[in-house]
C-alpha cells in the first residue's frame, strides 16, 4: 500500500489542454515528489504557464489526470478552494490590493479564507515579512515599494496559507535585474527548508544551482528532462541543445 510520503505530491499524467483549435499541452507527464524543486524551462507559448496553472485549478483540462496528494484536480466535484490551500501560486503580476498595506495583504487570505484568528495571523504575517527581508515595510503600500519587494509580499502571501506545494509563473519576468536576485534568494530559501516548489522560469544559472530536476517543453511536449548536470551538460535532443545554445 502507498502511504502519502511514498505517493508523488503531484502526479502528472498524459495531460492535454486546448484553447478553442489551438492545442496547448499535448499529453504531458511529470511526477513531483515531497520537498522537490522542479524547474520548467522552454520557449514562449510551450505551454509551461498553462501546465501549472493547470495544477491548482486555474485552467481545466480535457485529457488526462492531475493529482495533488492523492486528489484529482479535474474532479467536477472538487472544492477549488481546499485544493487552492495545499498549493499557493505567485504569479508574473503581483497582484498585490494597492489599497493594502504588505502586512496587510498578507494577512488577508488566512482571515477570509481559513477564518483564522486575527492576532494569530498578525503574528505569522510579521514573521513571513522578516523571513522574505522586508523588515520596516510592513506599512508600505504597494506603490511605496520596488518590484522584487512587492514579490516578496507575494511569496509572503502565498505562504500564509501555509501550502504544500508552490508554483511560480516566471516570478522575476517582470522585474528590473538588480531585483531579480532578491526574489532567487528567498526562493532558495524555501527550497533549502524543504518546500515543494514548481517554477517556470528563464532563469537558467538558478535552475541548474537549485532544481531537482528540469524540464524541457516546446509546442506542448516535454522535449527533454533530466537533473540539472545532466539535462545542461549532456542533452541529447537537437531541440534541447538549439534553445540552450541560444540561452546559456
Amino acid at each position: 500500500m502507498t502511504t502519502n510520503e511514498e505517493m508523488p505530491m503531484v502526479s502528472i499524467k498524459d495531460v492535454h489542454k486546448s484553447f478553442g483549435d489551438l492545442e496547448v499541452l499535448k499529453g504531458v507527464s511529470m511526477d513531483i515528489n515531497r520537498g522537490e524543486v522542479i524547474c520548467i524551462i522552454g520557449p514562449s507559448g510551450s505551454g509551461k504557464s498553462t501546465l501549472i496553472r493547470c495544477i491548482n485549478a486555474l485552467n481545466d483540462i480535457q485529457q488526462g489526470s492531475i493529482l495533488v496528494e492523492g486528489q484529482e484536480v479535474n474532479d467536477p466535484n472538487l472544492d477549488k478552494l481546499e485544493l487552492r490551500k495545499k498549493v499557493g501560486m505567485v504569479f508574473q503580476q503581483y497582484n498585490l490590493f494597492p489599497h493594502k498595506t504588505a502586512l496587510e495583504n498578507i494577512m488577508m487570505a488566512p482571515i477570509r479564507v481559513l477564518k483564522q484568528d486575527k492576532k494569530e495571523v498578525e503574528e505569522t504575517a510579521r514573521a513571513l515579512i522578516k523571513k522574505v527581508r522586508l523588515e520596516g515595510k510592513e506599512d508600505n503600500y504597494p506603490g511605496e515599494l520596488s518590484g522584487g519587494q512587492q514579490q516578496r509580499v507575494a511569496i509572503a502571501r502565498s505562504l500564509a496559507m501555509k501550502p504544500d506545494v508552490i508554483l511560480f509563473d516566471e516570478v522575476t519576468a517582470a522585474l528590473d535585474p538588480e531585483t531579480v536576485n532578491e526574489v532567487l534568494l528567498t526562493i532558495k530559501e524555501l527550497a533549502e527548508e524543504g518546500m515543494t516548489c514548481i517554477l517556470v522560469t528563464h532563469e537558467m544559472a538558478f535552475a541548474r544551482e537549485v532544481a531537482d530536476h528540469i524540464y524541457f517543453t516546446d509546442r506542448g511536449v516535454i522535449v527533454e528532462h533530466g537533473p540539472p548536470t545532466t539535462f545542461f551538460d549532456e542533452a541529447k535532443d537537437p531541440r534541447t541543445k538549439e534553445f540552450l545554445s541560444q540561452i546559456l
